[in-house]
């Protein structure tokens, strides 16, 4: 009896639903399956009629949009045209991977798992929806939908005859070996090289964009750092419109680095060729990224996401190479479903890092073989900013506005931002600075009308898109703008303040602010909103007015959109279900548009 075959397709925006497929992948192994783990756009979805077990792993992006790396695959099975019954030879499950504190919770999972039985699938188990807000964060659905799924796809497809599954304690084959080349070593002068830069930049042929500027626009004395930055395109042939967003990927900070290599006892400056394991089988290919030969330095700096809160597999691969009893007892409590809330405040909740995690077990580390390090940690993944310019406005430019992280908890040092920290700490004036960036489209859509009003609702670094936003439309003789801005004081973090005074002043804008603590009673853009209901009303119901909110996602959406409502009642004489059905109505048509984060 051959051994059973689980295909486990992913949709992942920030690699989270594709460590979870990896970790479906490797219970699979433990269970004596062929299994292959790959991303939806990966893979060729025709095949899929005659595929036995699947399971599917996606997370839920923007306000409720896939993944970028399950877009066509998202097209191709919503085609009206696909027969009712053409999925009905699979079994398979679905798993989402959601945060509840946004409106569209795990709507891709769902959608996705009603399609499904549309044609014809074998749904294994309920629809299973992680949640970032529960408790013991996904892993407190995850952990009991696995269990499920397991009694099941077993059931159907048992281990064959004779063979056990693979202990816990044993581990798995690793996906790649390392091969030193002897006598050769980095070329420091290479790193400082700037790239040739591509015909079309991408995710894996970015743009070295040069840091024109790096710049503080919040006082010395607030609490937060936030950065107005430039960079120079000239040559990239990227064009960008309102509502689109730059990609960056950060690097390791040289300190972490180096203690990494020294608690590996690694020369940062050796280097090494990749092999996959399973060459015969291609089930793993060396990451694009990673040139060959490449040194331990660019690895670790650039590629290992160390500085980042380790996931659950980061802790099962760990536990299979502890010796020292210790710590061996400490890593399978973790791993233990009754260990999760221990886990949980050891590692979550101060938001320890993987490097962290690997100072604390120094025997276990010690035991660690290089072959692995792709397995224990994964790829450092993009990050994406809103663009706060127009070509329009400044040609051969791209600007973001930058929120630096930086928080405490009760570890000892202040917890930072990768990417934020990274950029923050990039400085012009000391020489030439380059970026590795490339740009897409974001969720925003403005108006081609020129006659349309725009209202934008953008607090914080949330006025990022509608300054891109503003320098386009005013370029283009649209001057039918109104911008609620919010902070928390006119003083202290009023970004941009003289550009909007100048767009007033000409009569391109009008302008709302909401500063919270420069009087005794908080006042915030949702106040703002109500107070102008009478002008809304008008934009909105009697000259085809456009909304946006862009922001953080804790309240200010939900109460902006309800003192909306609250205008469109008084304002209009609808009822409360009718002010709920007209924002409906303008979300359909693309008049009602947010973008918010957590």
């Amino acid at each position: 009896m051959s051994a059973p075959k689980l295909l486990i397709l992913y949709g992942s925006q920030t690699g989270t639903a594709q460590d979870t497929a990896e970790r479906i992948g490797r219970q699979a192994q433990r269970r004596r399956m062929q299994v292959k783990a790959e991303a939806l756009d990966s893979y060729n979805v025709a095949n899929l009629i005659s595929e036995s077990l699947v399971v599917f792993v996606c997370s839920t992006t923007g306000q409720g949009d896939p993944p970028d790396n399950m877009k066509n695959f998202w097209r191709f099975v919503f085609r009206k045209s696909l027969p009712a019954g053409s999925l009905c030879r699979l079994d398979c499950a679905v798993l989402g991977l959601g945060d509840s504190s946004y409106p569209k919770f795990n709507f891709v999972a769902k959608k996705l798992h009603k399609r499904l039985m549309q044609l014809g699938a074998s749904v294994l188990l309920p629809v299973g929806l992680a949640d970032d807000q529960h408790d013991l964060g996904a892993d407190g659905v995850i952990d009991p939908w696995l269990t499920s799924f397991w009694e099941r796809a077993q059931a159907l497809y048992p281990t064959p005859a004779g063979q056990s599954l693979i202990s816990v304690d044993e581990p798995l084959p690793p996906r790649y070996v390392f091969r030193f080349l002897d006598d050769v070593t980095e070329n420091r002068a290479d790193r400082r090289r700037v790239p040739e830069p591509p015909i079309s930049p991408s995710q894996t042929h970015t743009f070295p964009g040069r840091v024109v500027s790096n710049k503080r626009v919040t006082h010395a004395s607030h609490f937060q750092d936030v950065r107005h930055i430039e960079f120079d395109i000239t040559g990239s042939d990227i064009e960008f419109t309102a509502g689109d967003v730059v990609m960056m990927r950060p690097c390791n900070t040289p300190e972490d680095v180096e203690q990494f290599c020294q608690l590996l006892r690694l020369d940062p400056d050796r280097q090494f060729t990749l092999s996959p394991t399973n060459c015969d089988t291609g089930l793993y290919s060396v990451p694009a990224r990673l040139a060959q030969p490449c040194t331990v330095r660019h690895l670790v700096e650039s590629f290992l996401d160390i500085a980042a809160v380790p996931r659950r597999s980061f802790f099962e691969l760990l536990a299979t190479f502890a010796t020292n009893e210790l710590e061996r007892e400490k890593l399978s409590e973790f791993n233990s479903a009754q260990g999760q809330d221990e886990l949980h405040a050891y590692c979550n909740r101060p938001r320890r890092t993987a490097l962290e995690v690997l100072t604390d077990f120094p025997h276990t580390t010690a035991e660690l073989s290089v072959d692995y390090l792709l397995d224990l940690f994964p790829e450092i993944q993009p990050r994406s900013f809103s663009i706060a310019s127009s070509l329009l406005a400044h040609p051969n430019r791209i600007q973001i506005l930058l929120a630096v992280v930086h928080y405490k908890t009760k570890m000892h040092l202040p917890r930072k931002g990768l990417c934020s920290s990274w950029l923050a700490s990039l400085d012009p004036t000391q020489g030439d600075v380059y970026v590795p960036l490339w740009v897409k489209k974001g969720s925003m859509k403005f108006p081609k009308d020129p006659y349309s009003p725009v209202i934008m609702v953008g607090p914080g670094t949330g006025v990022a898109p509608f300054r891109s936003a503003l320098q386009e439309r005013i370029a283009q003789g649209k001057t039918a703008n109104v911008l609620y801005f919010g902070c928390r004081s006119q003083s202290k973090d009023f970004y941009c303040s003289s550009e909007w005074e100048e767009m007033e002043k000409a009569g391109q804008l009008t302008l709302f602010t909401a500063f919270s603590r420069d009087q005794e009673d908080k006042i915030y853009v949702q106040q703002r909103v109500q107070e102008q209901a009478e002008l809304l009303w008008d934009l909105i119901a009697n000259k085809n007015g456009y909304f946006y909110i862009a922001g953080n996602a804790k309240q200010m959406p939900t109460a902006v959109c309800d003192a909306l409502k609250e205008g469109f009642q008084s304002q209009g004489g609808v009822s409360s279900a009718e002010a709920d059905e007209m924002l409906v109505a303008m979300e359909r048509a693309g008049r009602f548009q947010s973008e918010t984060w957590s």
